[in-house]
C-alpha cells in the first residue's frame, strides 16, 4: 500500500507541476506576443482558464491530504479525545459522501456537456467538466489514505516538498 501511495501522490503532483508550467508558458508567451507584435494568441485565455479549473479540481486532494483546506476544530478540541474521535467519524463520513456526490454528480454533467463546444478551441465542454468528477474521485482516494491518523489522532500527512499551511502562517 506504501508504494501505491507514493506513486499515486507523485502522479498527482507531477500532474499539478506540468499544469501550472504549460499554463505559465502559454500565458507568458501570451503576454509577450501582445506587447511584442501587438498580436496575441487567440486561445491563450481560454486555454489558460481551463487549465486553472483543472488544477483547483487535482490540487484539491493533494491539499486535503496535507490539512490545508480550512476546518472548523473548535467542537471537537471541546470534548474528551473519544467523543472527539467520534466526531471526526461523523466528519469523515459526510466529507466521503460528499466526495462520492461530486464524482458522481460531476460525471452526469460531464455527460450533459459533451455537446456544447468552447468558444476558441472548439473542444466539448464536457472535457474541462471532467475535472469535476477527476477531482472527485482523487479527493477519495487521498482522504482514504489519510483517514485512519485523521480520525484517530487529527494528524494530516506529512510531506517535506508540501506545505498546505504556508500561507496560514503569513
Amino acid at each position: 500500500m506504501n508504494t501505491f501511495e507514493r506513486y499515486f501522490v507523485a502522479t498527482n503532483r507531477w500532474a499539478l507541476i506540468v499544469l501550472l508550467a504549460a499554463m505559465s508558458v502559454i500565458i507568458f508567451a501570451n503576454v509577450a506576443l501582445r506587447y511584442l507584435t501587438n498580436a496575441s494568441i487567440e486561445w491563450a485565455e481560454e486555454v489558460a482558464r481551463h487549465m486553472m479549473i483543472w488544477l483547483t479540481f487535482i490540487g484539491s486532494g493533494m491539499v486535503m491530504r496535507y490539512g490545508g483546506h480550512i476546518a472548523v476544530e473548535n467542537l471537537q478540541d471541546a470534548f474528551p479525545r473519544p467523543v472527539g474521535q467520534a466526531i471526526r467519524v461523523l466528519v469523515a463520513i459526510l466529507l466521503m459522501a460528499f466526495f462520492v456526490m461530486m464524482t458522481w454528480i460531476g460525471w452526469q454533467y460531464t455527460q450533459r456537456a459533451m455537446f456544447q463546444m468552447t468558444a476558441a478551441t472548439q473542444i466539448p465542454f464536457g472535457y474541462i467538466y471532467m475535472a469535476i468528477p477527476v477531482g472527485g474521485l482523487l479527493l477519495c482516494i487521498h482522504f482514504l489514505l489519510v483517514l485512519r491518523h485523521y480520525i484517530t489522532d487529527r494528524k494530516f500527512a506529512t510531506d517535506a516538498q508540501f506545505d498546505a499551511t504556508a500561507s496560514a502562517s503569513i
